[in-house]
């Protein structure tokens, strides 16, 4: 952990074969990545034992890192109901394991996650991954886009919070309005 950061921010994407988790932590204006990656859980077929395995993960990160908020992706709801129910109680496992540890819980959709990190409500996991490749200066793509679907969730949590230097500022009603009222803040390719 960085000793340095104002504030950490524990982000999750839950699944029930896959978890993907990033941690940022933010100092000033200043955001870095101080950990992400998954928790797999395909190999583990009783259900019961992939949630256990889910809370001590949570736990385990929340102890090492110290985050003073956690943020989780909501269920996508599609058409499986029973994929929907097990999504469902991984998310809640999750959300036990940052309660019991004292932290508020803030959820967002994915597309609220996709927009607040790319602008585009329906952008591709590889957006995703190249946006934050930006913001977060890390070159290596992950071996699964959990991960950083994760680290989107926590920097979309650092978004909402309004500050105006990230994000949509206050005086912009969209990504087009504030690139054109702030073009000073758009670096060239």
């Amino acid at each position: 952990m960085n000793d340095a950061c104002s504030n950490i921010i524990l982000g999750i994407d839950p699944g029930t074969l896959l978890m993907g988790y990033g941690i940022i932590g933010i100092q000033g204006k200043n955001i870095h990545l101080e950990e992400m990656g998954v928790l797999k859980l395909k190999n583990t077929s009783d259900s019961y034992e992939r949630l256990q395995k889910i809370h001590e993960k949570v736990t385990s990160l929340i102890q090492i890192h110290l985050p003073q908020s956690f943020a989780i992706e909501a269920p996508f709801y599609g058409k499986n109901v029973q994929s929907m129910l097990k999504l469902g109680r991984a998310q809640g496992v999750a959300i036990a394991a940052a309660m019991q540890a004292g932290l508020g819980v803030c959820e967002y959709s994915p597309k609220k996650v996709k927009q607040a990190v790319t602008g585009n409500g329906n952008a591709s996991k590889e957006q995703i991954w190249q946006m934050l490749e930006k913001i977060l200066h890390f070159h290596k793509k992950p071996d699964y886009f959990d991960a950083t679907d994760a680290v989107a969730v926590a920097l979309c949590h650092h978004f909402q919070q309004r500050r105006p230097h990230y994000g949509v500022a206050d005086d912009a009603k969209s990504w087009k309005e504030f690139i054109l009222k702030h073009p000073e803040k758009v670096s060239g390719r």
